[in-house]
């Protein structure tokens, strides 16, 4: 039995930073998943691929794993690279690439 710790990242319809700053733990599935001939759906019979434990810092998550004696590892989350865009740059005259409409 071992587990995940990482730090979710927002999500692709996010613009904030909303739901983040927390750290997960998961149990990684001990069994692969299986295809439903019939329906095409994917199943587990693993139980603990459900479950998901959150904690307010990763210092927590991993005393939490040693206090219950589960191997962890942790994934150290992606800082986002931010572009400065400006709003006026889409009217230059010297643009770098045509204006199509």
């Amino acid at each position: 039995m071992s587990a995940l710790i990482y730090s979710p990242a927002r999500t692709a319809m996010q613009s904030g930073t909303a739901k983040t700053g927390y750290w997960v733990l998961e149990f990684e599935p001990e069994k692969p998943r299986k295809i439903d001939p019939l329906m095409g759906y994917t199943s587990s019979s693993d139980m603990k691929s459900q479950i998901q434990l959150r904690f307010d810092t990763r210092e927590e998550a991993e005393a939490y794993a040693r206090s219950k004696g589960i191997a962890y590892r942790v994934e150290e989350p992606n800082q986002p690279r931010r572009r400065n865009i400006s709003y006026s740059d889409n009217f230059r005259y010297d643009r770098k690439t045509p204006w199509t409409h």
